[in-house]
């Protein structure tokens, strides 16, 4: 969108003041001061006198534009991890170097494991020895507290004494036997009973010890197996922390991986775009180190609030990366595209003059030419689309420009290669000519301005 403000204005009173310049040079007598009236006017000073110009016209274009949003960010990996070793030890090798490719589990880092492997044969005997007591062979599952053989022996002690007291009762009751040896035999059952529980108890706790032993030699299994530190994740090798021979402690960083493909490319956009940007829009971008390339991406996540402070939301755009071109870190500066108009009014961006910052075409009307100011768009290739001044049917010159003012007769033909030809070199142009470039750089055209007086 172009918005008015106080250039163009400023263009428009100096559009004026040139075209009433023109009038006042028209109807000033001949051999007034300043030698006004002298000779011929040269082909840029207008008026009905004046010697008619030739251009090339072309009608107003009716064409489909894409509308975008300007986004600018940083690409940045998804998927970065800071690697460190979960085991102290010393390096005994790196594998790995900065920027080399790695896969999931791939060996990064070897520890010695001479320490570790002491440690894990220590608890390795310390469980071999609790399986025993608990009557565990190599393989078999720990058996039920029943069938254990201190179980087992404390149980037949005290089916015995409640057997033997059973029978000192009975003889007790006939008179066979004395009062002492029934208590004896009481006696005996309570402290076999107590020795079953204490039996039933020890074979618990040396289930909960069998327990924390297996857990230790787990532990120190996994330390042994983790003194190789291997890659989470597929990714590029950015940073190498570590060097053979050095002794690092627990969670010492060794090295950092980023995942190359896709990358994210994370922009602000301004709260008023919020209506118009969604999921799975296409991007186009580009960046410094591939200045003539053209990338694209889509965007994948959008943040649902708005940043007080920027008044802008975050946008993150996933971007295939496969030949790894792209690396992290680069800055980015391209479109969103969010839709296509049809049907819009344009015109060639070689109609189009420029003059303090207003954009102008001339219309041609009944062989004469009229300077109409315009209110200019989009871009799309080489149209320039016209959201005010015009009304779709005009026929606009398209070459000779700078010799045209309000009100120049015109004659239809000559084409660029007569454009070409009115260079500064050519005797017929006088000083009541108009100067300025083409402009053919920035896309538009330069509108001049008047010089001097006509002779």
């Amino acid at each position: 969108m172009v918005h008015r403000s106080s250039f163009y204005y400023l263009g428009v009173i100096a559009l004026l003041t040139l075209n009433l310049a023109a009038c006042t040079q028209e109807g000033a007598p001949k051999g007034a001061g300043g030698g006004a009236g002298r000779g011929n006017r040269g082909r840029g000073g207008g008026g009905g006198g004046g010697q008619a110009v030739s251009v090339r016209t072309i009608p107003v274009q009716r064409i489909s534009v894409q509308r975008s949003v300007e986004l600018s960010g940083t690409l940045v990996s998804p998927d970065q991890a800071r690697v460190s070793s979960e085991v102290a030890g010393i390096v005994r090798d790196v594998l790995v170097e900065i920027g080399q490719e790695v896969s999931v589990g791939q060996e990064l880092v070897r520890l010695d494991t001479t320490e570790l492997n002491l440690a894990l044969q220590r608890a390795e005997s310390s469980l071999r020895q609790t399986e025993a007591q608990l009557g565990i062979t190599e393989g078999k599952p720990v058996p039920a507290e029943e069938q254990i053989a201190a179980v087992r022996t404390a149980a037949a002690n005290r089916d015995d004494a409640r057997s033997q007291l059973a029978r000192a009762k009975e003889s007790f009751g006939k008179g066979l036997s004395s009062r002492a040896d029934f208590d004896t035999a009481e006696t005996r059952l309570k402290v076999t009973e107590a020795a079953y529980q204490a039996a039933i108890e020890n074979v618990r706790a040396l289930k909960a010890s069998l327990q924390d032993r297996q857990a230790a030699y787990d532990l120190a299994k996994k330390k042994v197996e983790d003194a190789i530190i291997r890659a989470p994740l597929a990714g590029a090798i950015s940073e190498r922390t570590v060097q053979r021979g050095e002794f690092i402690r627990e969670n010492t960083p060794v090295v950092t991986i980023v995942r190359m493909s896709p990358l994210k490319l994370r922009t602000g956009v301004q709260e008023k775009h919020a209506n118009l940007i969604h999921k799975n829009q296409r991007v186009d971008f580009k960046v410094e180190p591939y200045p003539n390339d053209m990338f694209h991406g889509t965007i994948a996540f959008i943040s649902p609030s708005v940043d007080q402070a920027s008044r802008t939301f975050t946008a993150e755009i996933l971007v295939d990366n496969p030949g790894h071109r792209l690396k992290p870190g680069f800055f980015a500066k391209g479109d969103i595209l969010v839709n296509r108009d049809e049907n819009v009014l344009a015109v060639p961006e070689e109609t189009v003059s420029m003059l303090a910052g207003v954009s102008s075409v001339y219309v041609i009307e009944n062989g004469a030419v009229k300077q109409t100011a315009i209110q200019i768009g989009e871009r799309e290739g080489k149209f320039i689309e016209v959201v005010g001044g015009l009304k779709g049917d005009e026929i606009l010159a398209a070459s000779n420009l700078n010799e045209l003012v309000s009100g120049s007769k015109v004659t239809v033909g000559g084409g660029e290669e007569e454009a070409t030809a009115t260079d500064g070199s050519n005797p017929q142009r006088g000083n009541g000519e108009r100067r300025g470039g083409t402009g053919r750089g920035g896309g538009r055209r330069g509108g001049g301005e008047g010089k001097g007086n006509a002779q």
